[in-house]
């Protein structure tokens, strides 16, 4: 039972980690819309790079940018959610059922890696080099956001067994 109570409250403080991620980005939009526009743009990229042809300058991509962002988090929020009510719905059931209930939790955890890791790492950070600002650079911040998505993943991914 102890396994089957970690896996459930560790993917709480996930739907909690994507919920308050979301809120903060509607309550104060401002703030990490910035972030979406200087990447978006490449304005603090190396002078002169060999990439700038990516950069986008429009309001209206750099803002259906964002909200495809905030959509992704608030995506991740509601699924853990959903697959923390399943879990916890499920924690007195055999293994199989339980092993079930996961599917909500590792959707969960797809979208927001999918967000964190591909959106982030491999669109922001490579895709419009990220990388070379000093001031934009989220990928330390989505690193560790993916990780522990990952770190998740694996753990509530592990089969249970029936209760003895």
């Amino acid at each position: 039972m102890t396994i089957r109570l970690a896996k459930t409250l560790l993917s709480l403080m996930l739907a909690a980690f994507a919920f308050i991620v979301t809120l903060d980005n509607i309550i104060d939009y401002g703030s990490n819309f910035q972030f979406v526009q200087h990447v978006l743009s490449m304005d603090t990229t190396f002078p002169g790079n060999a990439l700038m042809d990516r950069a986008i300058s429009s309001r209206l991509l750099w803002n259906a940018s964002y909200w495809l962002i905030i959509a992704s988090e608030g995506a991740t929020c509601l699924l853990l959610l959903a697959g923390t009510y399943a879990l916890w719905r499920a924690r007195h059931k055999d293994g199989a059922s339980f092993n079930a209930a996961k599917t909500l939790i590792i959707a969960g955890c797809v979208v927001g890696f999918a967000l964190w890791f591909f959106g982030f790492m491999v669109v922001a950070g490579e895709w419009f080099a990220m990388w070379q600002s000093k001031a934009w650079n989220g990928q330390d911040s989505a690193f560790r956001f993916y990780m522990a998505i990952l770190g998740v993943l694996i753990f509530v991914s592990q089969p249970d067994a029936d209760l003895h």
